[in-house]
């Protein structure tokens, strides 16, 4: 295998990533058919239906990262007389040019999503399309699907509204210095400067998007954080693999993108039509997260209880920063995996366990998530008054399917991330590292080291550690096309 100074580093984890998706049944590359389908589509966004609102005046911007080309929604606010805010997301028109049935549309299906591994990504739709004629992308007019929420002074919605419209993105922003900026760590971003008055209302956004997610911690909500890493690559060589952190602007996005999803849940069941639903359910394992919670001195009920937890976790994340993420692993493991059903008019959801939300679809990022495409359709047609594009039988069998190729997508991110972690720490074979332990179980003992944020198997002295202890390990084996890093423990000092 060759090092990673090899100048060959990128391209191999690119192989492996390529080779891990089919393994998984995804579609790496797009099909001949779906490639003469997209030189034969033209631009038709600009041109929304005549029942649609033209609010390009609107001080509408995006938000993501750094490196996002593909922009599914804008955000702007509006103060109202008696306090409340008006929150506008407008969420890309991609159903206007990814037509039901098309050979572009069947890649879609098979994958259900956009893959995002640490070695490259595979768009869910081809990037002429997710990052340019279906992107709310600057300086363009876009058809959008808007939900427009008023909100209190309590992060109370008061009453939405949903409808097409006409919008003009008038900022490209990224999460990290949007962040700096609004916790006066940093200059205000040079697209804010360029648009009067969206300093203000950034700010503004700001507010709410604090009051929302106050409201739903009130209510429960759970404050998970996993350890996500990005990697940094110099051309071909990777360099570092640097952790993804929650800020002010990415909780903008999140919060209001939470809410959005309610208000269209909601009108779906106030519509009474079947439509997908995205949930958690009440945890089957609430037994373990007890036990889990008493070895920390907290008493938990006996019955499932989110705001317990969340009382928790809190406490926990205050008192012990270094392992918090760790706890937060586990719970997020035991309290199950989310999934896609279908709620029927006279069903009753048990709602979204982690979130503390009732009502809780996918419907805000059609460039990336096929059940978000699912849904704008049939937001579309219930606007339009037009007839319904899947029947119960079809909605029922996709949910399932967006299920499994979720967790597909998630192993497939995660096989590669170890690749670039193996390939990472290939040329640093016997040296010594501070970690902690964060799985011991018959089939294995886990550690993570502190720098790199790397985990790997703890193959010899493993007798007798416990999850949460730290201790210092030695590198002592990599393999990159398996992604395999292996440690023994070395006495502490060493």
């Amino acid at each position: 295998m060759p090092s990673p100074n090899s100048g060959k580093g990128k391209r191999i984890l690119e192989q492996i990533a390529h080779r891990v998706m089919e393994a998984r049944g995804f579609l790496p590359d797009f099909s001949p058919a779906a490639l003469s389908e997209l030189g034969k589509i033209q631009q038709v966004n600009g041109k929304p239906a005549t029942t649609a609102r033209d609010l390009r005046q609107l001080l509408w911007a995006s938000i993501d990262n750094d490196d996002s080309r593909d922009l599914d929604q804008l955000t702007v606010a509006e103060p109202l007389p008696d306090k409340s805010v008006r929150i506008c997301v407008a969420v890309a028109d991609v159903d206007s040019l990814v037509k039901k049935d098309t050979a572009i549309d069947g890649h879609a299906w098979q994958n259900t999503t956009s893959v995002y591994t640490a070695a490259m990504t595979f768009p869910m739709l081809p990037e002429k399309l997710s990052t340019d004629l279906t992107s709310l992308n600057p300086d363009e007019d876009r058809s959008a699907v808007v939900a427009e929420m008023v909100v209190g002074e309590e992060g109370e919605v008061l009453r939405s509204d949903i409808y097409p419209a006409l919008v003009r993105n008038h900022a490209k922003l990224a999460y990290n210095s949007v962040a700096a900026w609004l916790e006066g760590e940093g200059p205000e971003p040079e697209p804010i400067t360029k648009v009067a008055g969206l300093a203000e209302n950034l700010r503004l956004q700001d507010r709410v998007a604090q009051a929302l997610k106050n409201r739903r911690h009130d209510h429960g909500a759970l404050d998970l954080q996993t350890l996500e890493t990005h990697p940094v690559f110099e051309g071909e060589e990777i360099l570092d693999l640097r952790p993804d952190e929650r800020n002010r602007a990415t909780e903008i996005i999140e919060d209001f993108m939470i809410a959005a999803n309610g208000v269209i849940a909601r009108f779906f069941h106030e519509k009474k039509v079947p439509a997908f639903r995205r949930m958690v359910r009440s945890p089957k394992r609430w037994d373990r997260i007890v036990e889990i919670a008493a070895q920390y001195n907290c008493h938990l009920p006996a019955q499932p209880d989110s705001r317990a937890l969340g009382r928790f976790l809190v406490a926990q994340k205050e008192a012990d920063p270094l392992r918090f993420f760790d706890l937060s692993l586990t719970v997020i493991k035991l309290l199950g995996r989310g999934e896609y059903v279908v709620e029927f008019p006279d069903d009753v959801s048990p709602g979204h366990f982690g979130l503390a939300v009732k009502d809780y679809t996918h419907s805000t990022a059609p460039n990336r998530r096929f059940p978000d495409l699912i849904t704008q359709r049939i937001l579309k047609s219930v606007l339009g008054g037009s007839r319904m594009p899947y029947n119960e039988e079809e909605l029922v069998e996709l949910a399932r399917h967006c299920t499994q190729k979720e967790d597909d997508a998630n192993k497939v991110e995660r096989q590669v991330a170890k690749s670039v972690a193996a390939m990472l720490l290939s040329s640093r074979i016997g040296e010594n590292f501070d970690a902690i332990c964060t799985g011991a179980a018959e089939k294995g003992t886990w550690v993570r080291i502190f720098d790199p944020h790397v985990e790997g198997r703890l193959t010899y002295g493993y007798e007798g550690i416990d999850v949460g202890e730290q201790l210092r390990v030695q590198l002592i084996h990599t393999d990159v096309e398996k992604g395999y890093i292996d440690f023994k423990r070395v006495p502490s000092g060493h």
